[in-house]
């Protein structure tokens, strides 16, 4: 018998834009978890529901493991999870009425469930698990199994007597390094590796060396490490990657923090850590443009292996930046990601349309940014009200019929925008177009420049696509501007 089945409510097939990148990562939380009650002398087992269709088999998987208890802990890391997809959620519902039906105590520690515990509880989710959740669980537990009163436990929230019990949350943890490596041999390795290979891309692993984030763009959700930024040090963070190295073969990693190396000195410390170990790897970030033009950033980051560092550039106008409370400068994307590229870094960005107050203009502005800085990767969405945020709040009235996606590929505009939902999908295609378009004029200059350039397959095919992209996103422009017109 095992104490404790661990799973979450994120399946990749269930998304299928995720799916069809063909580069699904383990789920990274989760294990941590599993491993910090492994510790603590549980037994445990992985329910991995990443590569399934359904939650069809979680039967079978009950009737071998026979548990005590059924956790629901979603990867917090993944940034997926926090926009509450309801295919996912829908999921985990099934999950939980399984559990039930096997009498086993379930769990949740999801964003969805932390903003929503009142549909979970509705669900027959016996706790609830806000916030951070490894210290929570094991308290929780160790008192359910002692048969004690959970009524000091902080952050639960249940039922009791019929009515919804919100204890006080719980501060997170300061000492990550407490917490051991996560327990990757619950992880279907192999199964990742096949798709990731089928996809012809370099197995890769996702590594968290921070929890948090302490910045305060409005529209950016933090449920469950809140506004605070806590850090493993360089040589837990070394020791991480000698493991998976040795154990695994892995050499390249999705450093899948909110912000990578926000405190001082940590990115020149990992790097020493690890030439010190002789450990060479390549891997790539999410960041911020104002932190990477700090002094000796780039050049530590690029000694160390990274290969690209994708940044929330969001808009090329300042006014919406500032709407944002993003707190950075369109000057600072511009130079910190020429900056980049002459370290061989590529830049990718992340762009994000239909904020309250976005004009036309403003949109062509981010238009133009894109085609002149030429970021090596893009990825576009539109503003998406997370609850608990600011912008949630300025926007809730219009959440009256939707409030979630079913998938992230959906793209549509829960609130009253300047646009409609049917504008900004065809803006999202116009973009993506006018982008590969912009790079393919930029390939054929370098050709002129450099003939020997013939020979790379990608530019080649990028200026092969020219011919397809300036005829179609000329049409989509066009289309654009009709649109514009019975929105005025």
């Amino acid at each position: 018998m095992h104490d404790i089945v661990f799973s979450h409510s994120y399946f990749y097939r269930l998304d299928p834009k995720q799916w069809k990148n063909k580069t699904p990562f383990p789920p990274l939380g989760t294990i941590y978890t599993a491993a910090f009650l492994r510790a603590h002398n549980y037994s445990v087992e992985l329910f991995d529901t990443n590569l399934l269709s359904s939650p069809e088999t979680l039967e079978a998987f009950f009737k071998k493991t026979n548990p005590s208890y059924f956790v629901i802990y979603d990867d917090g890391f993944n940034y997926l999870t926090k926009m509450c997809l309801t295919a996912m959620r829908e999921a985990a519902f099934e999950m939980i009425a399984t559990a039930k039906t096997y009498n086993c105590t379930a769990i949740v520690c999801s964003s969805d469930a932390t903003d929503h515990y009142e549909k979970y509880l509705d669900a027959k989710a016996d706790f609830i698990i806000q916030g951070e959740g490894e210290l929570t669980l094991k308290e929780l537990i160790d008192t359910l199994e002692a048969k004690e009163n959970i009524k000091d436990i902080k952050g639960i929230v249940y039922r009791e007597e019929g009515q919804t019990i919100v204890n006080p949350k719980r501060p997170v943890t300061n000492d990550l390094d407490q917490f051991p490596l996560p327990a990757w041999d619950l992880v279907d390795m192999e199964a990742y590796k096949a798709i990731w290979e089928s996809g012809g891309k370099s197995f890769t692993l996702n590594m968290a060396t921070t929890r948090g984030c302490p910045f305060k763009c409005n529209w950016c959700a933090k449920p469950i490490y809140g506004n605070r930024y806590n850090t493993h040090s360089p040589e837990y963070i070394v020791k991480h990657i000698a493991h998976l190295k040795e154990t695994y073969g892995v050499d390249r990693f999705w450093m899948c923090d909110d912000i990578f190396g926000l405190k001082p000195n940590w990115v020149q410390e990992f790097n020493e850590k690890l030439n010190e170990a002789q450990l060479s790897i390549s891997y790539y970030i999410q960041s911020r443009v104002d932190l990477l033009l700090q002094a000796d950033t780039i050049e530590a980051l690029a000694e160390s292996g990274l290969e690209e560092v994708w940044v929330g550039a969001e808009s090329g106008s300042q006014k919406i930046l500032d709407a944002m409370d993003k707190g950075i400068t369109v000057q600072q994307i511009y130079k910190a990601s020429k900056l980049l590229k002459a370290k061989g870094i590529r830049v990718a960005f992340f762009i994000q349309f239909g904020y309250l107050g976005e004009t036309k203009e403003d949109i062509q502005k981010t238009i133009d940014m894109i085609k002149e800085l030429q970021p090596d990767n893009l990825g576009v969405s539109v503003s998406y009200p997370l609850p608990g945020t600011k912008f949630y709040d300025k926007v809730k009235d219009d959440l009256k019929l939707k409030a979630n996606w079913t998938d992230s590929d959906e793209l549509a505009m829960m609130f009253q925008g300047t646009f409609n939902s049917k504008y900004y999908k065809k803006l999202h295609r116009y973009v993506h177009k006018e982008y590969r378009k912009s790079q393919a004029v930029q390939n054929f200059k370098s050709l002129l420049k450099q003939p020997s350039n013939l020979f790379s397959y990608s530019k080649l095919r990028s200026m092969a696509l020219y011919f397809y992209y300036a005829p179609s996103s000329k049409l989509d422009a066009f289309q654009l501007q009709n649109m514009q017109h019975k929105n005025a």
